[in-house]
C-alpha cells in the first residue's frame, strides 16, 4: 500500500531513523558478543552499558537498576512471576496479588497462571472513564498481599491512571507496587521514583524503538528470582546473548522521544482533540476513557449498532489503519450499568448483559465481558467478606481447579 493513514500507534511504531543509525554499526561491524573478553567484544559492552544508563536517565532510575528483556510482556511476567516466586522463597507462598480487570493480556494471563498456582488475585473494576478507585485499592489490601499490578496508561483508550497516588498507597502498606508502563513511556514523563514504584516495564517499539527488546526497572535492593536460565548474562538476572543493538536502538529512540515530549505532547493532543471533536459530533458515536486525563495521541470511540470488526474493514479499504478493542468498554459498562443498584440488583449482572449493553460482541471478545462480570462480582464476594458475612451463593464462580481455588469463592 502505497499511500495510508497509520492510526495504530499503540499497537507499534515506526523505528526512527535515530535509533536506525544508532543500531547499524552492531549489525555490521561492532557484533561482537559483548559476554566475551576480547576488546572487540567489550566495545559493544561500553555500548550495552550506555544504553542501560541512558534508558535509566530517561526514568529517573539508576542503571543498575535496568534489566533488558525481549519486550513488555516478557518484563511483565518476570515481575508478577517473579515477585510470586521470590515471596514463596520467604515463605510466603500462595499469597494475594491485586491488578485491575483493565490490564494488558500480558498482566492479566500471568495472574490467570498464578491463581492455578495456588495465589489469589483480586480483579479491581474501573469506573466509567477506565480510572481505577485508589480507594478501592486500598481496601483491597490484605495482610498476605504481595504485590499490586496497576497499568500506568491504557492500550486501548488511553486513560491514564493514577500511577503516583496507588504506588502511595501500596508503599504505605509495605506491598510491591508493579505498573505496566508500556503504553506511558516516551509519551508522558515517567519518574520511577515520583511513582512510588518498585517494578516498571517498557517496549521500545512503542516509542519508535526496534520491536524484541524491552527493559524491567527493579528497584534496588530488589532482587527477582531468574525468569529464564542459561549464561547468567544481566547479572544473573536474565540469561540468553545480550540485544546490543536492539538495546542502543530503545536507548536512543527514548532519549529523542523525551527530549522531544514538549513539543510532540502538544502537537498530538491538538489532533487527538481535533478528531475527538469531530467524531463525537455524529449520531450515536461517544468517547470512551478519560476526557481530560489520557495519553495524548490516543483516543477510542464506541459506534452504536456498529460492529468493530465490520468498521475496521471499511477503513483499511479507504487506507486507515485503525485498531478495536473491547476489555475496557465491557469494564466500565459493567461499572455504568451496577452504579446507583443496590448490591442484590448488582449481584444480577451477567456477561450477556454486558455484551447487549454495548450491540454485542464478536465470539472472540466475549471473554471480556465474562472477565467484567467477574471483576464486579469478585468485588461483591470481598466486601461480604470484610463484613465477616458468608458469600452468597450468587458470588461463588466455578473453580477452574479444585485444588487451589479461585479468588472470588475462597474454596
Amino acid at each position: 500500500m502505497s499511500h495510508f493513514i497509520y492510526a495504530d500507534h499503540a499497537a507499534t511504531t515506526a523505528v526512527s531513523d535515530t535509533a536506525l543509525q544508532a543500531m547499524l554499526p552492531h549489525f555490521t561491524t561492532a557484533y561482537g558478543n559483548p559476554s566475551s573478553l576480547y576488546r572487540f567484544a567489550q566495545e559493544g559492552k561500553t555500548d550495552l552499558e550506555r544504553a542501560r544508563a541512558e534508558i535509566a536517565a530517561c526514568l529517573n532510575a539508576r542503571p543498575e537498576e535496568i534489566y533488558f528483556t525481549s519486550g513488555g510482556t516478557e518484563a511483565d511476567n518476570w515481575a508478577l512471576r517473579g515477585v510470586a516466586e521470590l515471596m514463596a522463597l520467604k515463605g510466603r507462598k500462595g499469597g494475594h496479588i491485586i491488578t485491575s480487570a483493565i490490564e494488558h493480556h500480558a498482566v492479566l494471563h500471568t495472574a490467570q497462571y498464578l491463581e492455578k498456582q495456588g495465589y489469589e488475585v483480586t480483579y479491581l473494576p474501573v469506573d466509567g472513564r477506565g480510572l481505577v478507585d485508589p480507594a478501592a485499592l486500598e481496601g483491597a489490601i490484605r495482610p498476605d498481599t504481595i504485590l499490586i499490578s496497576i497499568m500506568a496508561a491504557n492500550n486501548e483508550i488511553g486513560t491514564i491512571e493514577p500511577v503516583a497516588e496507588l504506588g502511595r498507597i501500596a508503599r504505605a502498606h509495605k506491598v510491591l507496587f508493579h505498573t505496566d508502563a508500556v503504553q506511558a513511556v516516551g509519551h508522558i514523563p515517567v519518574d520511577v521514583e515520583a511513582w512510588n514504584v518498585d517494578l516498571l516495564s517498557l517496549s521500545a517499539h512503542k516509542f519508535r524503538g526496534p520491536k524484541g527488546v524491552g527493559a524491567l526497572y527493579v528497584k534496588k535492593p530488589l532482587r527477582l528470582p531468574a525468569l529464564i536460565q542459561g549464561g547468567g548474562q544481566e547479572k544473573g538476572r536474565r540469561s540468553g546473548t545480550e540485544n546490543v543493538p536492539g538495546a542502543v536502538g530503545m536507548a536512543a529512540a527514548l532519549r529523542e522521544a523525551v527530549d522531544g515530549l514538549s513539543r510532540e505532547s502538544p502537537r498530538l493532543a491538538a489532533l487527538r482533540d481535533r478528531l475527538i471533536d469531530g467524531l463525537t459530533g455524529l449520531p450515536y458515536t461517544r468517547l470512551t476513557g478519560d476526557p481530560v486525563n489520557r495519553l495524548p495521541g490516543t483516543a477510542s470511540f464506541v459506534f452504536e449498532g456498529v460492529e468493530g470488526e465490520a468498521l475496521l474493514l471499511h477503513l483499511d479499504a479507504r487506507g486507515i489503519c485503525a485498531s478495536s478493542g473491547s476489555a475496557i468498554a465491557t469494564s466500565s459498562m459493567a461499572t455504568e450499568m451496577i452504579k446507583g443498584k443496590t448490591i442484590a440488583e448488582a449481584m444480577t449482572l451477567t456477561n450477556a448483559a454486558v455484551a447487549e449493553a454495548l450491540d454485542g460482541l464478536p465470539a472472540y471478545k466475549m471473554h471480556c465481558s465474562v472477565l467484567a462480570e467477574e471483576a464486579i462480582k469478585a468485588a461483591l464476594a470481598d466486601y461480604y467478606r470484610r463484613q465477616g458475612r458468608e458469600v452468597p451463593e450468587a458470588l461463588r464462580l466455578p473453580c477452574e481447579d479444585e485444588e487451589h481455588g479461585c479468588c472470588s469463592c475462597g474454596h
